[in-house]
């Protein structure tokens, strides 16, 4: 009889190059995430700030840029959970403006506490967020023509409660906006609190898990069994409601902030999350990411004004910041950093 001999393995397959650690897998997978970019880049902006605008890392000059990044990540966390669902929302201005009116002219005009201000604030950013959300799901309607209609209601409501003036927030309230804990402005804390919960959200808990799968793909999200157009809704809900939240801090911040104080926001919200390596088809989203690029745009901008750039210079610089962020997402830093070495041939 002939012996036959145990088949074995080509030694390019079945002989690794070396062992693959833990530490060496999770270096691997951080250099391939579509996120990486941002947090290198911003390091790089940090690091030659000095240079581009000498003082731009003096603690003034911090003290200054924080609040106004802090402003930009919240707003831009809740753009994050849309685009996270393929959508698109352009009433941040809107939203943002109705929302420092119950810090400014409604208290004025109607002698509501200011809990209850803030409180009815927050309540119409997240009412107006899932009535938004259930006029796309339920009729199909593009996201982008929705959120621009109701962005341009949003506004004629703001000029019809202020008369077209505009109002001056609450001592207290203003100063818990400018206050400080631990030397850490408060608007950085909030922000950091809240970003540091939906990326918790994100990578920890079913909830984050599946409304990352029902952007990614809606139809097989159907097929097991997950509440789709809930998900979709609750995007759009809770968006405004950090909406809401950016815009009555900002406005406690100002004091006496300016009626349509969130128009630079639109952009700026969207230019963050794809900066940030969000998908904008969804699927894919960081919340950590979009934080990060908020201060990387926000510290642009302070860079570009010291700079002496007018109010259009700084627009082109945003808008021309948003392509590069969707061409790059194409071919993310980690793909060509962090590339996969061949196999050794046998």
């Amino acid at each position: 009889m002939t012996e036959h001999a145990t088949p074995t393995a080509p030694e390019s397959v079945a002989a690794p190059a070396g062992p693959v650690t833990p530490r060496g897998r999770r270096r691997t997978n951080a250099m391939r995430s579509p996120f990486t970019t941002i947090w290198v880049i911003t390091a790089l902006l940090f690091l030659i700030s000095p240079i581009l605008a000498p003082g731009s890392l003096s603690s003034s000059s911090l003290g200054a840029m924080l609040p106004f990044a802090a402003i930009l990540a919240l707003a831009s966390v809740g753009q994050t959970l849309v685009v996270a669902q393929g959508g698109i929302d352009l009433s941040v201005p809107g939203a943002m403006a109705l929302a420092a009116i119950f810090v400014t002219k409604v208290p004025e005009q109607t002698g509501l506490p200011l809990p209850a201000a803030v409180a009815l604030g927050l309540v119409v950013g997240l009412v107006g967020g899932a009535l938004m959300g259930l006029i796309v799901v339920r009729f199909a309607i593009a996201a982008f023509v929705v959120s621009l209609a109701l962005n341009s209601i949003l506004i004629g409501v703001v000029l019809a409660i202020s008369d077209g003036f505009p109002g001056t927030a609450d001592a207290a309230f203003s100063s818990f906006a400018v206050g400080k804990l631990a030397g850490v402005q408060h608007l950085v804390i909030i922000a950091i609190a809240v970003v540091a919960l939906m990326e918790w959200a994100r990578r920890r808990t079913v909830v984050g898990r599946r409304f990352l799968s029902t952007g990614a793909g809606p139809a097989a999200a159907r097929l097991l069994g997950l509440r789709v157009q809930a998900y979709q809704v609750a995007a759009y809900a809770v968006a405004g409601l950090f909406y809401a939240l950016a815009g009555l801090l900002l406005a406690g911040y100002l004091r006496t902030p300016d009626l349509l104080l969130g128009n630079t926001y639109q952009l700026s919200t969207i230019a963050a999350v794809a900066l940030g390596g969000s998908l904008l088809t969804g699927g894919v989203a960081s919340a950590a990411a979009t934080g990060a690029a908020a201060l990387f745009l926000t510290q642009l901008n302070q860079i570009v004004l010291a700079a002496g750039a007018s109010t259009a210079i700084q627009l082109l610089t945003q808008a021309l910041v948003l392509a590069l962020a969707v061409l790059s997402g194409r071919v993310p830093l980690g793909r060509l950093i962090g590339r996969r070495r061949p196999a050794p041939s046998s």
